[in-house]
């Protein structure tokens, strides 16, 4: 075991091995490889290329050498073309610190069965006065950030649920094309994160609607790790143990306390609004979400029209079953 490996429990340290063809005795020689592929794209600032760093897109690339520096390019890549959205990129910054106090994201205390990290979003949770759907991106961003630094995470990976209970048609109405396209480049194309399953729960008929027409543009293997649950908890309970869950979930633990993680990463200053008034919150971020082009999404431009959706039979909407798959 090298020193790399040095944050790894002897279980993990195997299913790197098993799962990821991490190799001790070829780790440095894996890393060099993909730092010697940098010179390839002169037209990218590598701003990290040291060792641990290098590590991490290797593993969420199961160390295939070609892939991981793909995933490392695109990842500086992204913040290249989307400046704006990474100045100010800290929990303090006014639009982050609202979204993170807000929730979004939640982290679980407890480890799924797989030792995997779970994060839970309420999607209604969302105050469109205080803070912009670019603001959540950035907070969930900058929260992965964090929580990959451990080497135990970047093995085992991440859980998402998302609770859409009272999400309104009006919020709904805001997740344009340009926004979605933003978050999947930045989540599923750019990060070196393993998502080992993205749970939708009391999901209403409008976003089942959004995941169908977006659906294409995804990558098959997150199609296959989303699952739509409805209300349908004990679907959820099959892959998540309700042992760790909180009670909004159909968990045996209390109601999740939003601030959780939001006070891990503001620590004294999460009490401080000092700088957080009405007219502050974000301007750039919120030129962001008026100023983006979709550039990605080649088959359709619109994702869901709103006057489409209004158009929706309701015994549509009553007939919408929801989609479970456990592969």
């Amino acid at each position: 075991m090298t020193h790399l490996q040095a944050g790894l429990s002897p279980e993990t340290l195997e299913k790197a091995r098993l799962e990821l063809n991490e190799n001790p005795d070829t780790l440095h020689q894996d890393i060099q490889e993909v730092r010697d592929m940098v010179i390839t794209r002169p037209d990218i600032g590598f701003l990290r290329t040291d060792d641990a760093f290098i590590l991490r897109f290797l593993r969420a690339r199961k160390f295939q050498h070609f892939e991981a520096f793909r995933l490392l390019a695109q990842y500086f890549e992204y913040r290249q073309q989307n400046l704006d959205m990474f100045k100010s990129f800290k929990a303090t910054d006014p639009g982050i610190k609202q979204a993170l106090k807000d929730g979004f994201p939640g982290g679980l205390a407890n480890l799924d069965h797989y030792g995997r990290k779970i994060l839970v979003l309420f999607a209604a949770n969302w105050d469109q006065s205080r803070y912009t759907l670019v603001d959540i991106l950035r907070a969930i961003l900058l929260s992965l950030e964090a929580m990959i630094e451990d080497p135990e995470l970047q093995v085992n990976g991440f859980v998402l649920i998302i609770d859409w209970s009272n999400f309104t048609f009006k919020q709904a109405s805001k997740l344009t094309p340009s926004m979605l396209r933003l978050a999947i480049e930045g989540l599923q194309d750019s990060f070196p994160a393993r998502f080992g399953g993205i749970h939708f729960v009391n999901q209403p008929w409008y976003i089942h609607a959004l995941y169908t027409v977006i659906r294409p543009f995804l990558k098959e293997k997150t199609r296959k790790r989303i699952f739509l649950h409805g209300n349908n908890l004990n679907s959820l309970h099959q892959l998540i143990h309700p042992e760790i869950l909180p009670s909004e979930f159909g968990g045996m633990l209390p109601p999740y306390d939003m601030g959780t993680w939001a006070r891990t990463l503001l620590d004294h200053e999460y009490d401080d609004d000092s700088e957080c008034n009405a007219d502050s919150y974000n301007t750039p971020a919120k030129d962001i979400e008026n100023d983006l082009s979709p550039k990605s999404m080649k088959r359709s431009q619109s994702v869901v029209d709103p006057g489409v959706l209004k158009r929706m039979d309701k015994n549509e909407e009553e007939n919408m079953q929801p989609l479970l798959s456990l592969d």
